[in-house]
Parts: C-alpha cells; sequence; structure tokens
C-alpha cells in the first residue's frame, strides 16, 4: 500500500513538472504583408492593432513584434513585417483554428477579411518559419523604449545545406553569440528557417539605439579579435558559407508588443 502510494506521488510530481517545465525552443512566424499605398498602411494598422494582436493574446501568444522598414516611405513595395514566437509547432499549427473560432476577432477582422478585391488591404502574404537556435532558444524582450530604436532583421542564404550548417554553428558553438551578447548588440532572436521561399538561411535581429549607433556597432564588430578569430577558422569557411545577406532597418510599430 505505501509502495503504490509513493508511485502515486512520483507519477503526479512527473505530471506537474512535464507541464510547468518552460518550453526547450521557440518558433516563431515572420508574416511579411506587401502593401502599395498609405490606405493600405492605415487598413492593415488598423486590423493589426484592433483584431490580430488581441486576438493572439486572448489566445495566449505575447511579445508580438510588429515593424516597419525605415524606407517604407519612399518605397513602391511598402513592407509590414509580424514577429509572431509560438512555444511550439503545435502552437503554430493550432493558432488559426483558435482564431476562428475568436467570435471577438471574427467581428473585428470582418471588414479587412471580406475587403473588396479593388479596396484590398495588402497585395500579398509572405509567411516565414523558424526554429530557435539552441544558443538562444527564447525570444529575448528588449528593455529600450526609445522610439528611434532601429531593429535589423538580417537574412544569411547560403549556396549548400552543408555550408548553412557551418555557418549556423559559428553562432550557436563557435563563438559568434557570446560576441554579439559582449558588444551590446541585444539580439532578439535568431532562427533556422524551416519553411520560406529563400532556404538554406537563417534569420536574426539585433536592436541599436539610432542608425549611427548600428554603424559603429558592426564597425567593432568587424574590428574585434574574436570575430577575427572565428572568421578564419578553417572550418568555418565563412567566405563561402553565405551566398546572399539581407539587411532591413526597421522601427517598431507604436501599437508593437516589443
Amino acid at each position: 500500500m505505501y509502495k503504490r502510494f509513493l508511485l502515486i506521488i512520483v507519477l503526479i510530481i512527473a505530471t506537474v513538472f512535464a507541464y510547468s517545465s518552460p518550453p526547450k525552443k521557440d518558433f516563431y512566424q515572420v508574416k511579411i504583408y506587401h502593401v502599395k499605398n498609405n490606405d493600405q498602411v492605415s487598413m492593415m494598422d488598423d486590423y493589426l492593432k484592433n483584431a490580430y494582436l488581441p486576438a493572439l493574446h486572448q489566445a495566449g501568444v505575447k511579445n508580438i513584434g510588429v515593424f516597419k522598414p525605415i524606407a517604407n516611405d519612399t518605397a513602391t513595395d511598402k513592407l509590414i513585417y509580424v514577429l509572431i514566437p509560438f512555444a511550439s509547432e503545435d502552437a503554430w499549427v493550432n493558432i488559426s483554428g483558435k482564431l476562428n473560432k475568436d467570435a471577438g476577432y471574427m467581428n473585428a477582422s470582418k471588414t479587412f477579411m471580406e475587403a473588396a478585391s479593388d479596396k484590398a488591404p495588402y497585395e500579398r502574404i509572405e509567411s516565414i518559419l523558424m526554429e530557435a537556435f539552441p544558443g538562444q532558444p527564447h525570444l529575448v524582450i528588449p528593455t529600450s523604449k526609445n522610439i528611434e530604436r532601429i531593429f535589423e532583421l538580417r537574412s544569411y542564404e547560403s549556396p549548400t545545406e552543408n555550408l548553412h550548417k557551418k555557418k549556423i554553428a559559428m553562432f550557436n558553438t563557435g563563438g559568434e553569440i557570446p560576441l554579439f551578447n559582449r558588444l551590446g548588440f541585444n539580439p532578439v532572436f535568431y532562427g533556422k528557417v524551416i519553411s520560406g521561399s529563400h532556404m538554406p538561411n537563417f534569420m536574426y535581429m539585433p536592436i541599436f539605439e539610432s542608425i549611427e549607433q548600428r554603424n559603429i556597432q558592426w564597425k567593432k564588430f568587424g574590428e574585434d579579435p574574436v570575430w577575427k578569430d572565428i572568421s578564419t577558422r578553417p572550418e568555418n569557411e565563412n567566405k563561402v558559407s553565405v551566398s546572399h545577406i539581407d539587411s532591413i532597418l526597421m522601427h517598431a510599430a507604436d501599437y508593437s508588443d516589443i
């Protein structure tokens, strides 16, 4: 009887621990809305601020980032980036079903969803799914609330899967993530793209107080002896492991969680 009682206690403790332990790593979805004019920008802002983000919050998804490139004002193709962190792949898979059952969301998004073809709120939507790097398995929320902050979304494409793995290893085990932390790059996330249109690639997002600080920080990075050592190690093949880099400088929207 006593042994059975102990077994039940152990099972209860194990179950509680399994459900209370933090997730091993985040998954990130980046949704990119392409818009062509300020009317569409306004419609997108209204939808994201008053329908989409509140519904995600209600569904348990927190710390959602909404960003606009600083080049949007003069761009023909204006972009709005939405960074959505999920605790698991299942959480991402199930989110659409949860939103579709949310009467408040369905009502708040009705005008957006049912817009006429000649009054569409966007031109196209892209979606990128990533899994967090082991070297930073969870989203890191910035402490600064400076409205002039610069969020830099960087995407590294590689010519082959093998070179892609080598470049990621430079971050996770080769010392690049600790170097970024030491130099104050304040990265929000690092993510390996597991579904997207430019694979193989990965993305990450450092934060700076201004464009001037951003330029100073990258100069420090390039001159740092640790980076020079990492980048010249034969096993890294740094000069050939990346075939294309995109760098997008952005401000957070005023209703962004981040």
